[in-house]
């Protein structure tokens, strides 16, 4: 069933590189701003409150690194290496909407 998950594939890094960074702020959108606030409130919270840039950006950063440790320790260097693009894409994002934004 998870046959694809044991590729060895730059494209399936990006993907999963991708993925687990929209979960991670879904799930901390569901705790924090669901049952009030849509999506929209969150995106103004964060553009007024560019502290919150930190807090949301970590969980997802974690488990990119979470994955890229997993792929690595079990020689998936092709899906390491996506997955390694991907944060450091994301990272280099929320700096600059974090300071320029």
């Amino acid at each position: 069933m998870f046959k694809w998950f044991k590729q060895d594939a730059l494209r399936l890094g990006f993907i999963l590189g991708l993925l687990a960074p929209f979960l991670s702020l879904l799930v901390y959108y569901m705790l924090k701003f669901y049952p009030l606030y849509s999506l929209g409130d969150m995106y103004h919270a964060l553009r007024t409150n560019k502290q919150m840039v930190t807090a949301i950006s970590i969980p997802c950063l974690f488990l990119n690194i979470l994955l890229f440790t997993l792929y690595i320790n079990s020689h998936r260097d092709k899906t390491a290496k996506g997955i390694f693009s991907v944060t450091l894409i994301i990272a280099i994002g929320a700096l600059l909407f974090k300071f320029l934004g």
